[in-house]
Order: structure tokens, then C-alpha cells, then sequence
């Protein structure tokens, strides 16, 4: 089966950002005097978004929305100064864009991250590629796993749903490839375990980025 376009989830799928994050929440965290997590911790908190990640990274009981905006302008402000610390593509992503470059496919990126912190990413560490779209969290547009921000791409690249592979590293991705009649693939470099990959829909799994070309090459 071979496909025209690709979409690609950001954060532990074309970027590996975790330590930059984790920093940032947790100096926020502790700013405050509550617990901070572990990297491994942090793995399990991102995916749904900034706001998600202020709300679950909080003690129970804490989580108040006028404590979440509070502490939410402070991780935005923060992580404003140090999103681009650490964080880099993970190896082999060039070497594949590259080639997914030349045989014309068409690539868009879909993250629950804020808008601005995805369209920033995109544009500084992977500047050397072109993609068609590239689009995080938005205002009047549902997170994923809902699959309205995935079609709205869809659309964008002129593709048919059934034909773009949705590559991710989450059980979110999963479900939003799934939901939006995409072909679900999971990568095995990213943040999540290779069961919540397969529990929640992946029908292939990559464990390195060159294995990606597979799915254009007649």
C-alpha cells in the first residue's frame, strides 16, 4: 500500500524535545513548592497539550482553572526562553525528509502543541525542509484526538484521507489517524511504549525513521 502525503506528529515523533519540556515544567513546579517528575514521568505527561501538561503535572487536588491559567502564563513564558535548548530531530529524520522531498510527496505537521511554539519549531529545526502545512494547537479547532484538525490538513493537501499516512509516537496519534480514516503508524523512537501504540490503533510500527520511505515507494 502506498501513499501521497503524510502528516507527522512533532514531539517525540519528528522532534525529540522532552528535556527541554520537562525542564521547563519543572522549574515552574518548583517555583511553587510542589513535586517536580522525572524525565520518564514527563513522557507520560505531554501529548494533550500545555494546558493538559500544567493540569496532570499538579498535585492532586491543586488543579484549580485559575491555578492551571496561572501557572500556564508562567510555562509559556518560560518555555518561550527555552524551547530550543536541547531539543533536536531525532537522527535518521533529515536523512528521511530528504527523501520524502524527492520523490515529491506532500508533508504537513499536526501537535497538540500551542500554534506558535509548533510553527517556531518547525521553522528554526526543520528549517532545511518544506512543508506543506504545518499546524498546532488552535483556538476553536479540537486537540487530538479528535480528528478535525488531521481532516483540516487533509484538505490543505488536497488528499484523500485513506490515502496520507499519519505518522506518531502516542496512543493519541493512533486514535486521531484512526478517527480521520488515515493510515495509523507508530514510531518506536518517540515517548510512549510500544503497547499503547498498538492498544490504541497502530496498524504498522517503525523503529527507525528510513523505514518511513517503505510507504511511498511503489
Amino acid at each position: 500500500m502506498t501513499f501521497k502525503a503524510v502528516i507527522f506528529d512533532l514531539d517525540g515523533t519528528l522532534l525529540d524535545t522532552l528535556k527541554d519540556i520537562a525542564y521547563t515544567l519543572n522549574t515552574v513546579l518548583a517555583r511553587h513548592n510542589y513535586p517536580v517528575h522525572t524525565i520518564d514521568e514527563c513522557r507520560f505527561l505531554v501529548g494533550h497539550g500545555l494546558r493538559e501538561l500544567v493540569r496532570k503535572a499538579l498535585p492532586d487536588g491543586v488543579a484549580t482553572p485559575e491555578i492551571i491559567d496561572h501557572h500556564l502564563k508562567d510555562l509559556m513564558a518560560l518555555y518561550s526562553e527555552n524551547w530550543n535548548v536541547h531539543s533536536q530531530p531525532y537522527p535518521g529524520i533529515g536523512h528521511m525528509l530528504d527523501k520524502l522531498s524527492r520523490l515529491g510527496i506532500r508533508k504537513a505537521i499536526l501537535s497538540n502543541k500551542a500554534d506558535h511554539f509548533t510553527r517556531l519549531c518547525a521553522e528554526v529545526l526543520l528549517k532545511e525542509w518544506k512543508f506543506d502545512a504545518v499546524m498546532g494547537h488552535r483556538d476553536g479547532i479540537a486537540p487530538k484526538p479528535d480528528p478535525e484538525g488531521a481532516l483540516l490538513l487533509c484538505r490543505m493537501l488536497e488528499t484523500e484521507p485513506s490515502e496520507i499516512l499519519y505518522v506518531g509516537d502516542s496512543g493519541i496519534d493512533m486514535q486521531t489517524a484512526s478517527r480521520a480514516g488515515m493510515y495509523p503508524l507508530g514510531v518506536l523512537w518517540g515517548f510512549r511504549p510500544e503497547t499503547e501504540l498498538v492498544e490504541n490503533g497502530a496498524k504498522s510500527l517503525v523503529s527507525h525513521p528510513e523505514e518511513i520511505i517503505a510507504f511511498f515507494e511503489n
